[in-house]
């Protein structure tokens, strides 16, 4: 991972919101000028009905509130992932709960390609390694197999399963729930460590 310092908005400045580089992705802050790519992507009710807050149909005014929302507090850090300057989704780490969590999406034409897991890796290290996380949370939906693999292959251990409310289909649906914490992360590491580059 390499990290940027880039030009943002002054409060995602003063938060010190870096630039993630991995092999093929870079992850910086979302810009207002993201909101139209994230609406076209977040928009396709495959990518909203395997996210918990993420509404169908996804408008831009949608993708401008949540550019607003974002990088608000301490020990938060929300990304776009952008392949080539072009955004393909976005991964991000919160407090939820009373614990960290991650979170992450991909737009439907860069499925399968690792994307997601490279990314997941990147923030990972920048929640342990900048943020201080003593142990991170994250969920995937039963029916989605691909981001259990994702979470998986970053080291996350099974810890059951709940009920959550998924806002795209109005409704409760089952979540597989992980855990990683900063020790079996740190026995990982070899996995590369993503650069800072400022």
């Amino acid at each position: 991972m390499t990290l940027a310092t880039e030009v943002l908005a002054p409060r995602q400045q003063e938060r010190g919101i870096p630039v993630l580089e991995t092999e093929r992705l870079t992850l910086r802050a979302p810009r207002l000028r993201d909101a139209k790519a994230i609406a076209r992507l977040a928009s396709d009710r495959r990518v909203a009905e395997n996210t918990a807050r993420v509404p169908h149909p996804y408008r831009i005014d949608d993708a401008e509130q949540f550019i607003a929302a974002v990088n608000r507090t301490d020990g938060e850090a929300t990304f776009v992932i952008a392949l080539n300057g072009e955004v393909i989704g976005a991964c991000g780490v919160e407090g939820r709960d009373g614990s960290a969590e991650i979170g992450y999406w991909l737009g439907v034409p860069y499925w399968g390609r690792g994307y997601a897991t490279e990314a997941v890796r990147a923030v990972i290290d920048h929640a342990f390694g900048d943020l201080g996380h003593a142990a991170l949370a994250a969920g995937a939906r039963i029916s989605n197999p691909a981001s259990r693999r994702v979470l998986e292959k970053c080291g996350f251990q099974w810890t059951g399963v709940g009920l959550y409310r998924i806002r795209a289909i109005n409704s409760s649906a089952p979540l597989d729930r992980f855990r990683l914490d900063r020790g079996l992360w740190a026995s990982l590491k070899a996995w590369g460590r993503t650069k800072q580059v400022a």
